[in-house]
């Protein structure tokens, strides 16, 4: 291939502009130019592409975000859309196209496959959501950023003698949750994975905190994951609403939101991304495509991208037991 394309899509992830960096340097190395599409697919279909160059992007491997931008494309939920996509990559030159987001990025990947665009998956999304990769790009900062939020709400809590309920994001998948919530000590973690097993009984977590109360505690955190469903958006405030009614303990609820989304990436999310894309460069230089690349037990890793998205995303229930038997004790 002498031209390949690259682009971001679904939610921003730090260690995308990582992906973009990388891209371009390796493709160079090649003797290949790198066209950018901004926003997502729907840049794509609305034709605002252009050659990036290494001066261009100077260090923003270092930023969070992502500098060609991304976006939801409806337009690719329809032949049409999919069609106009492929249509207009061929117009550009484009022989392949490194995609970095989601589960929802990488269906579009595949659509380009079927109409003869080869195309490469890269995992970045900040759930940690695609059961193929141990670590998803974006997913090692977000944990970090929800951590420090979790300990300077901890520190309050314990102030005023309050426990506190923390919403992190994750929709499907509480890996986010998870992470935090072990290594913040949370006295409980609510997953979906989880409430889907086995729903959550508001009952049995009251009398988890009024036991750490009647013990001694003054003050303690739960870690709510988005994904968990209390019939309302309002997940956190519903929660503690029950709580308190049932508990008579001083409860407050915060909701962290995009935040976790945002800053600069971390060391790992930053090493994941460059070997990621170095590997995804090399792909299409050797004319293979409709690929996914990941990391399994610290190891770079490339497989299909349909055998991929057909796998299924499970909680490390070992983990999961340990961080509640942890924050049982006092």
């Amino acid at each position: 291939m002498k031209c390949i394309g690259v682009l971001t899509s679904g939610g921003d992830a730090p260690g995308m502009n990582a992906v973009i960096w990388s891209t371009v340097r390796a493709a160079h190395a090649r003797g290949m130019k790198v066209m950018g599409i901004e926003d997502g697919y729907q840049g794509l279909i609305e034709r605002r592409v252009h050659e990036l160059t290494a001066k261009e992007l100077g260090n923003c491997l270092d930023l969070g975000g992502t500098c060609l931008g991304t976006a939801r494309c409806k337009a690719m939920m329809t032949d049409e859309g999919r069609d106009e996509a492929a249509t207009v990559v061929r117009e550009f030159g484009i022989e392949g196209i490194i995609v970095c987001g989601g589960d929802g990025s990488y269906r579009g990947a595949q659509t380009l496959s079927e109409r003869g665009i080869p195309t490469i998956g890269l995992p970045g999304t900040i759930d940690n959501d695609l059961a193929y990769t141990d670590f998803t790009i974006g997913y090692d900062t977000a944990c970090n950023t929800a951590t420090e939020a979790a300990m300077k709400i901890r520190d309050t809590m314990t102030s005023h003698h309050r426990f506190g309920i923390i919403e992190v994001m994750g929709r499907r998948c509480g890996d986010i949750a998870l992470s935090v919530g072990l290594v913040v000590g949370a006295d409980y973690i609510l997953v979906p994975e989880i409430q889907y097993e086995t729903p959550y009984d508001m009952e049995n977590i009251a009398k988890r905190l009024t036991k750490l109360s009647s013990e001694g505690a003054k003050s303690g955190l739960i870690i709510l994951a988005e994904g968990v469903e209390y019939d309302t958006p309002n997940r956190a405030e519903v929660l503690c609403d029950a709580l308190v009614q049932r508990t008579g303990l001083e409860i407050r609820s915060t909701v962290l939101g995009h935040m976790q989304r945002g800053g600069y990436p971390s060391v790992r999310d930053r090493s994941y991304a460059i070997q990621m894309t170095e590997r995804a460069v090399e792909l299409l230089h050797k004319g293979i495509g409709n690929r996914v690349v990941g990391v399994r037990h610290n190891q770079i890793i490339d497989m299909d991208i349909v055998e991929a998205l057909q796998m299924k995303q499970t909680i490390n229930k070992d983990l999961y037991d340990l961080a509640q038997q942890l924050g049982s004790v006092r």
